[in-house]
C-alpha cells in the first residue's frame, strides 16, 4: 500500500515539476485507443469555463472529467476537492460558489501544493485553501463541507473504503458527492484491469461499477449512481459518481 502511494506521489510530483510536460493520462502513459488528449486533461472542460484559470493549472490537469459541472455547485457552498493537484477544480469551484462560498483542496504532493497555491495567487482567488494530506485521512473537521468532488483520483487510492468513509465524515448531513473517476465494467477481473494499464495510469486500481456502488452504500451513502461517460480502455470508462449523505 505504501509502495503504491509513493509511486503515485512521485508521478504527480514529476508532473508538477514539468508543469504538464509529457505526464498525461493521470501521469501514466498510454490510455488505450482514443487520443489521450480527448479523455484525460483540460480538453474535457468547456473552454469558456477556463477563462481566468492560469495556464499552469490547465497544463497539469490530469483528470478524466469535469467534477465541478457534475456536482452542480451553488453559490455559498463549501466544496472539497480530493487530490487537488495544480488546483484547476478548486479554482473552478471557487468561481462557481462565489465569495460567500469556499473551496478546499487536499493533496499529498508538496510540489503540487506549491503549484496550486501559486495558481490561486495568479488567479486572484481568495476563497480557497490547499491542505497537505491523504484522501484516506482528510485534514478537515467532521461535517465541514457541503460537496465533495474529485477528478480521477479515487481510483489511485490503495484503500478506497477509507476514502469513502472520510468523504462521508466531512460532509454535512444532506451533503453530496460529485466525482469523476475511471470505473471498470463489472465483468472485468482485477487481473484484467491490470492488463489494461498501470495503477498510476488510473487503470489497474479502478473499481468496477458495482464495487463502487457497494462501497458507497457501505460508507452510508444513499441515492448512489455511477454513470459511464466515455471509454478510456477496453472495458474501462470515465464515469460520473453521484451520492448523498442522508439528512440527520
Amino acid at each position: 500500500m505504501a509502495d503504491i502511494r509513493e509511486q503515485v506521489r512521485e508521478k504527480y510530483a514529476e508532473a508538477a515539476r514539468q508543469v504538464g510536460g509529457d505526464a498525461g493520462c493521470c501521469g501514466g502513459g498510454s490510455c488505450g485507443p482514443t487520443d489521450e488528449a480527448e479523455i484525460f486533461g483540460a480538453a474535457l472542460y468547456d473552454p469558456t469555463e477556463l477563462t481566468g484559470i492560469p495556464v499552469e493549472a490547465q497544463l497539469v490537469s490530469l483528470g478524466c472529467g469535469n467534477p465541478t459541472a457534475v456536482a452542480e455547485l451553488r453559490t455559498g457552498e463549501r466544496v472539497l476537492d480530493l487530490g487537488s493537484g495544480g488546483g484547476i477544480d478548486v479554482l473552478l469551484s471557487a468561481k462557481r460558489v462565489g465569495p460567500t462560498g469556499f473551496a478546499h483542496g487536499v493533496d499529498m504532493t508538496d510540489e503540487m501544493l506549491e503549484l496550486a497555491r501559486a495558481n490561486a495567487e495568479r488567479a486572484g482567488a481568495t476563497n480557497v485553501a490547499f491542505h497537505k494530506g491523504t484522501i484516506e485521512d482528510l485534514p478537515l473537521d467532521d461535517a465541514s463541507v457541503d460537496v465533495v468532488i474529485s477528478n480521477c483520483v479515487v481510483n489511485l487510492s490503495p484503500d478506497k473504503p477509507a476514502v469513502l468513509g472520510e468523504v462521508f465524515r466531512v460532509l454535512v448531513p444532506g451533503g453530496r458527492v460529485g466525482i469523476s473517476d475511471v470505473v471498470a465494467e463489472d465483468h472485468l477481473t482485477t487481473e484484467q484491469r491490470a492488463e489494461r494499464g498501470s495503477y498510476v495510469g488510473c487503470i489497474a486500481g479502478a473499481l468496477s461499477r458495482q464495487e463502487y456502488l457497494d462501497g458507497l452504500a457501505t460508507a452510508g451513502f444513499v441515492d448512489t449512481a455511477v454513470t459511464f461517460t466515455h471509454q478510456v480502455a477496453d472495458g474501462m470508462h470515465g464515469a460520473i459518481v453521484h451520492a448523498r449523505k442522508p439528512e440527520a
